[in-house]
C-alpha cells in the first residue's frame, strides 16, 4: 500500500505533472484577466460613448456672449450732418451711413477709416423719411419732402486679384426705379413715413404724410424680353381710411397692410385686392398711459415685433380660427426690462432680434425658443443708432455722443431651449402651439422646429406596438417549447426560432414596406380576423382534442401535440384571409379604409404602426424567445418534479413553481428585446411613413429618434443646431435605454433574491 501511494505521490510531483498544473493556473489566470480586461473595456467604451455624445450636446446650452471689439468717432468731414440709418455687410468689414443730407459713407467697420461715398441724387428736397430696415432686404428706400420717393440697391462683392488673393470688399450703389423719383403723394406733401412691399404686378410703395393720413402707389413693372428694358407705370391706390397714424407696414404680397394709431390700437386691413381694401379688425397692442415705440416685421416678414415704453417686446402674426378667419394674434412677450424700447434689429438669418432700451441695455432674444441669450447695459444712455450684421455676430451701436461701440456677439444655438426641444410652441402660420420636428426648407426664411418630444413618442409607439406582439408570442412559446415540447422535436424547433435572430433588420423592413403594408391594407378584415380566429380556433381545438377517447389522444406522444397545431395555424390563418373580403363587403361596404376614415374619422396610412408592429415584433421574437426559453427550461428539475409528486398539475407546477423561479430571466429576456425595439432602425424606417407625429393611432406612421438620425444625419451642417440636436436626440436614446436597463437588473435582483429559495 505505501509503494502504491508513494508511487501515486511521485507521480504528482513529476514534472510533467506539474508543468500540467502550471499551465491550468497559468490558463485561469490569463482568462480571469482576460475577462476582467474585457469587462472594463465595455464600461470603458460605454463612458466613452457617453462623454463623446455630452461633448457634442453641451455647446447648444452654452450662453451667448458679447464682447466690446473698437469704439470709434467719424471724421470731421462725416460728423456735419445727422445719420439717419446705417446697415453693414455680411463679412464684417463695411458700414453703410445715410446722413440727412443724402450722402452714403462707407466706412471701415472696425476704426471707422473712409472707404467711398456717394451723393444720392434728392434735387432739390429733403430726406424726411427712411424705409424700416426689413430683414434680407438691401434696398434703401426714401421718402422725400416734395412728396416723391426714391430708392438704391447697396451690394457688398468680395473682390481678389489675379493670384486669387483677397483684396477686400467692394461696395456697389444701383439707383432704382430707372434712377428717378416716383411720385407717392400728388399734393406734394413730405413723406412723415414710408414702406414698400413687392407685389406681383410691381411693388407696392405707401407712405403717411400731413397729420397721418395714408398713401398709396402702385409701381407696375414689365420687362421686355425682346430688348431687356423694363417699362414702369404708376398707379394710384385709394386707401379707405382718413385715420391718423404714426407707423405703417406691409406684408408680403400685400395680403395685409398693418397701421399704428397714436393711442397703441393697430388696425389691420386685408389689401390683397388693392381695388377694395377692407379693414379686417382692430387689435390693442398697449394698456392705457403706454405707448408703441417700435414695430418691425421678424425674419419672413410673417411676424410683427412690437416694444412699447415699459420695456416689453411683443409678437404678433395672423391666426386661422375655427371659423377660417384670419385674425392677428398675441403670441409672446419678451420683457428688457422697465425702460422704453428704441431699438429694434430683426436678424437676417434666424427668429432673434437684438432690442435696446432707453438707458443703454442690450437684449438679444429668440422667440422661437422664447430665450433671452443676452441681456446687459452696454450703454451709459440712450442709443442714437443701431446695425445687427447679416450673420448676427456683430452690432455696431452709436451712443449718444456719437462715438460708434462695436461689439463681436458668439451666439451660436439661439433656437435651443428646454421649451423648444421638449415644449409646445407656436410657430408661425400654425393655428395654435404644438410639438413639431421639422428641421429643414427650402427656403432661408424658415423657422427651424426642433421639438424631440414627436421623435420620442414615435420611439415608444412603435416599441409598444412590437413589444404587444412579441411578448406573448415569445414568452408563450419559450414556456411550451421548454416545459411541455418532446426533446426531440424541441432540438430542431428552438434552432430555427433562434436562427430568425440573423436575418438582416434591412431584408425586414424592406419586406414590410414593399409586401406586408399593401397587402394588409388590402386584407384590414382579415389581419383583425386573424387575431379573433386564431386563438379561438385554438382555444375550441383544444377542447375538442380533450373530448377524444384516452385510446385516441395517447396516439400522440406528449410534446408532439406542436405537430398537430402547425397545420391548424396555418389552416386559420387561411382561412381568415380568405373570409376577408367577403366581410369587407358584408360589414364595411367593400372598404374598411374609407370605413375607417369617413365614418369613424381615424385617418389610415399604408406604412403604420401595424405594419412596424407585426415586422418589429418578428425581428425581436428570437431575441425574447431564446432568452426566456433557456431561464425557463434551466430551472432546476427537482423542482418540477417534487411539485407534480406533491399532486400539483403541470400547469399549476408551471404557473406556481417554474415561472416564478425563472421570472428574472424571463423579465430580463423582455427589457432586451424591449432596448432591441427601441433602437431599432431601418425597419421603422423602411415600414412606416417616417412622419414626426404625436398621434397614438395604430392606422398611421411615426418617426422614431433611431430613424431619424439615420435619416438626417448626412443632411446636417457640421457644428449646426441641427446637427447637435441629432446627437441629443442620440443621447436620450443612450440615457433612455441606460435606465431601463438599469431598473431591469434591479428589478431582476429583486426576484432573483425573492424566489432563490423555491
Amino acid at each position: 500500500m505505501q509503494d502504491v501511494s508513494s508511487l501515486l505521490e511521485q507521480e504528482l510531483n513529476s514534472s510533467r505533472i506539474r508543468n500540467r498544473r502550471k499551465f491550468r493556473a497559468f490558463k485561469d489566470a490569463f482568462a480571469r484577466r482576460a475577462i476582467a480586461v474585457g469587462g472594463w473595456s465595455v464600461i470603458v467604451a460605454i463612458t466613452l460613448i457617453f462623454f463623446y455624445l455630452m461633448y457634442e450636446v453641451m455647446p447648444l446650452f452654452k450662453s451667448a456672449s458679447i464682447e466690446q471689439e473698437s469704439s470709434f468717432e467719424l471724421p470731421e468731414s462725416a460728423r456735419s450732418s445727422t445719420i439717419l440709418t446705417m446697415f453693414t455687410e455680411e463679412q464684417n468689414e463695411i458700414v453703410a451711413l445715410l446722413t440727412e443730407s443724402g450722402q452714403l459713407h462707407f466706412i471701415h467697420a472696425k476704426n471707422g477709416a473712409p472707404l467711398s461715398q456717394q451723393q444720392l441724387p434728392l434735387d432739390d428736397a429733403q430726406i424726411s423719411s427712411v424705409k424700416v430696415k426689413t430683414p434680407g432686404d438691401d434696398t434703401l428706400l426714401l421718402g422725400l419732402s416734395n412728396g416723391t420717393a426714391i430708392a438704391v440697391g447697396t451690394t457688398f462683392k468680395v473682390k481678389f486679384n489675379e493670384q486669387g488673393e483677397r483684396l477686400g470688399v467692394e461696395p456697389r450703389v444701383t439707383q432704382l426705379f430707372n434712377g428717378k423719383a416716383l411720385t407717392l403723394d400728388p399734393q406734394g406733401r413730405s413723406i412723415n413715413y414710408i414702406a414698400e412691399q413687392n407685389s406681383p404686378e410691381g411693388k407696392l410703395l405707401a407712405g403717411l404724410v400731413g397729420e397721418g393720413q395714408v398713401v398709396m402707389t402702385l409701381l407696375r413693372q414689365r420687362t421686355n424680353f425682346i430688348t431687356g428694358q423694363v417699362q414702369e407705370s404708376l398707379d394710384t391706390v385709394d386707401f379707405p381710411s382718413a385715420t391718423a397714424y404714426t407707423r405703417l407696414l406691409i406684408a408680403p404680397d400685400h395680403h395685409y397692410t398693418f397701421a399704428l394709431r397714436n393711442n397703441g390700437r393697430l388696425d389691420v386691413y386685408n389689401s390683397r385686392n388693392l381695388n377694395n381694401i377692407e379693414l379686417m379688425h382692430t387689435l390693442t397692442l398697449v394698456e392705457p398711459g403706454q405707448e408703441v415705440t417700435q414695430m418691425v416685421f421678424q425674419l419672413a416678414q410673417q411676424s410683427l415685433l412690437v416694444g412699447d415704453s415699459q420695456g416689453q417686446i411683443t409678437q404678433y402674426f395672423m391666426v386661422r380660427d375655427e371659423h377660417n378667419q384670419q385674425h392677428l394674434t398675441k403670441i409672446r412677450t419678451l420683457k428688457l426690462g422697465d425702460a422704453p424700447i428704441k431699438i429694434l434689429e430683426a436678424e437676417q438669418r434666424r427668429k432673434g432680434f437684438v432690442a435696446i432700451d432707453s438707458t443703454g441695455r442690450v437684449g438679444i432674444f429668440n422667440t422661437t425658443a422664447e430665450k433671452t441669450a443676452i441681456d446687459a447695459p452696454l450703454l451709459q444712455g440712450e442709443p442714437l443708432l443701431a446695425a445687427l450684421a447679416p450673420r448676427a455676430s456683430m452690432l455696431l451701436i452709436q451712443d449718444a455722443q456719437g462715438v460708434f461701440q462695436r461689439y463681436a456677439i458668439d451666439n451660436p444655438h439661439p433656437e435651443t431651449s428646454l421649451k423648444s426641444l421638449w415644449g409646445r410652441v407656436w410657430y408661425e402660420g400654425y393655428s395654435e402651439p404644438q410639438y413639431t420636428w421639422q428641421s429643414s426648407s427650402a427656403s432661408n426664411e424658415f423657422e427651424p422646429k426642433f421639438s424631440l418630444t414627436p421623435l420620442a413618442f414615435g420611439t415608444l409607439k412603435a416599441a409598444f406596438y412590437a413589444m404587444l406582439l412579441s411578448v406573448p408570442l415569445a414568452i408563450c412559446g419559450a414556456m411550451y417549447t421548454a416545459y411541455f415540447m418532446a426533446p426531440a422535436v424541441r432540438t430542431k424547433i428552438k434552432p430555427v426560432i433562434e436562427l430568425m435572430e440573423a436575418l438582416p433588420t434591412v431584408i425586414l423592413g424592406f419586406f414590410a414596406g414593399l409586401f406586408l403594408a399593401p397587402f394588409m391594407e388590402s386584407h384590414l378584415p382579415g389581419v383583425f380576423a386573424v387575431l379573433v380566429i386564431l386563438p379561438l380556433g385554438i382555444i375550441t381545438f383544444g377542447f375538442l382534442w380533450a373530448q377524444l377517447p384516452a385510446q385516441l389522444r395517447y396516439c400522440v406522444p406528449d410534446g408532439w401535440h406542436v405537430v398537430l397545431l402547425i397545420p391548424l395555424v396555418i389552416f386559420l390563418a387561411w382561412l381568415s384571409f380568405t373570409l376577408s373580403q367577403p366581410m369587407e363587403l358584408l360589414f364595411f361596404k367593400g372598404d374598411m379604409r374609407n370605413w375607417l376614415s369617413n365614418d369613424l374619422g381615424i385617418s389610415f396610412d399604408q406604412r403604420n404602426a401595424m405594419v412596424v408592429g407585426f415586422a418589429m415584433g418578428f425581428a425581436v421574437i428570437p431575441t425574447i424567445y431564446s432568452i426566456a426559453e433557456d431561464a425557463l427550461f434551466g430551472v432546476p428539475k427537482s423542482l418540477s418534479h417534487g411539485s407534480l409528486a406533491l399532486g400539483a398539475t403541470p400547469w399549476q407546477t408551471l404557473v406556481k413553481v417554474v415561472l416564478p423561479t425563472a421570472s428574472p430571466g424571463i423579465f430580463s429576456a423582455v427589457m432586451i428585446g424591449m432596448g432591441r425595439a427601441v433602437g431599432e432602425t431601418m425597419i421603422v424606417l423602411m415600414a412606416t411613413g417616417n412622419t414626426p407625429i404625436m398621434n397614438a393611432n395604430i392606422f398611421e406612421g411615426m418617426r422614431t429618434l433611431a430613424a431619424n438620425i439615420a435619416v438626417e444625419m448626412g443632411e446636417s451642417a457640421l457644428g449646426s443646431s441641427h446637427y447637435r440636436i441629432l446627437f441629443l436626440a442620440a443621447l436620450v436614446l443612450f440615457l433612455f435605454t441606460f435606465v431601463v436597463n438599469t431598473l431591469a437588473d434591479l428589478v431582476r435582483q429583486r426576484l432573483r433574491k425573492k424566489y432563490s429559495t423555491l
